[in-house]
């Protein structure tokens, strides 16, 4: 009966149900990853795999925002001008981890989950991990860790925190995973950047994947930043600076470095919904044949209608792996590209800090 009576409760319904709630045990969600990366799974299976991962998923929704909330009041107490981000992990990096290690399953992967903030300069990346290490946060740390004193080879540095959700409420989401990345502007500049010759060179440089020549040349440059930020430099890259510069310079015009950035900075065509704006969760999809990006927004309570489509637009490039697709949160639409410039082709900043290195202002 539609009475306004109904329609009201309908309504409170709706909001209550904001949340995606678990509907698969562990055991179903571990046996979904194990289909997902089995070459002789079945369409039927793979199909069933499919949406109980996109539930396990989705799940992760609400501590997440939990996460990402207290991470933007940390965040602005530090840095007035901290941008901070949420995203659900795509499905094909669940594939590739899943298939880079084999002993893991899907439940023991701990940023199904993850958020970012992204300051001004390493000191701020420095107080705010002061921060979280000094708070009393209900919430169990299980690990940090610091690439920001301890680089990674491939140039990667930023500092991770590994937390356990727990409500004293509500028990439903407890022990789920979140990621926190702590990351400097110039941090993300080189991320952003290696995502996006990644995209263009179909590579994987994010995961070590690729032409010698550029991961050799990522991994300088982020020695090159770390030492304009006055942190660590990047382990297995030249200890003096003259060393440094001198390969940089060589690798940056074998591999045209500069000019090839630029090109691949050329903004896409941006596709956005109607009521795009005052949303709470955005859609990303890009085109890459094309050079277009869809933007499409949920209102905070569509949660799951957003990964619905989510895993729709991701099952579309799978198959033609001319695109990719992401689902995020961020606190308006201006932010989307200051926090994911890599679905923007944006790699101005990244472009500066090279110009930067290779005059030797480092």
């Amino acid at each position: 009966m539609n009475s306004p009576l109904n329609a009201k409760k309908r309504l409170a319904g709706g909001r209550m149900a904001r949340w995606a709630k678990p509907e698969y045990s562990k055991n179903e969600v571990n046996k979904a990853g194990r289909v997902l990366v089995d070459p002789s799974a079945s369409v039927f299976d793979i199909t069933q795999a499919l949406n109980i991962i996109n539930n396990w998923r989705s799940i992760h929704g609400h501590p997440l925002n939990t996460f990402q909330t207290t991470l933007r009041i940390k965040g602005r107490q530090i840095d007035s001008s901290v941008l901070v981000a949420q995203r659900i992990k795509r499905l094909s990096s669940i594939e590739l981890k899943l298939r880079r290690f084999p002993t893991m399953t899907l439940s023991q992967m701990q940023d199904i989950g993850g958020c970012r903030a992204i300051l001004s300069t390493a000191n701020n990346v420095r107080n705010l991990l002061l921060s979280y290490q000094k708070s009393d946060l209900k919430h169990k740390l299980h690990t940090i860790d610091n690439y920001m004193d301890n680089p990674k080879k491939t140039g990667y540095r930023g500092i991770h925190l590994i937390y356990s959700y727990y409500s004293d409420k509500i028990d439903t989401y407890n022990s789920l995973k979140v990621e926190m990345q702590l990351r400097s502007q110039a941090m993300h500049a080189w991320a952003t950047a290696v995502e996006i010759v990644g995209t263009f060179t179909r590579q994987a440089l994010k995961s070590s994947q690729g032409e010698d020549e550029w991961l050799r040349f990522f991994a300088l440059m982020g020695s090159a930043i770390a030492i304009m930020e006055d942190t660590a430099p990047v382990p297995e890259t030249p200890s003096g600076r003259d060393g440094l510069l001198d390969e940089l310079r060589i690798l940056a015009e074998k591999l045209d470095a500069v000019k090839r950035l630029r090109t691949y900075g050329t903004a896409p065509t941006i596709l956005e919904s109607p009521e795009i704006k005052g949303q709470h969760f955005f859609l990303l999809q890009l085109d890459i044949a094309n050079a277009k990006l869809n933007v499409t927004g949920y209102q905070s309570g569509a949660l799951e209608k957003a990964a619905s489509d989510y895993l729709e637009a991701e099952k579309r490039f799978s198959s033609s792996h001319d695109g990719d697709a992401v689902l995020v949160s961020v606190e308006s639409i201006a932010s989307l590209r200051r926090a994911y410039p890599n679905y923007f082709f944006d790699t101005h900043f990244f472009v500066e800090l090279v110009e930067d290195a290779l005059t030797g202002r480092f």
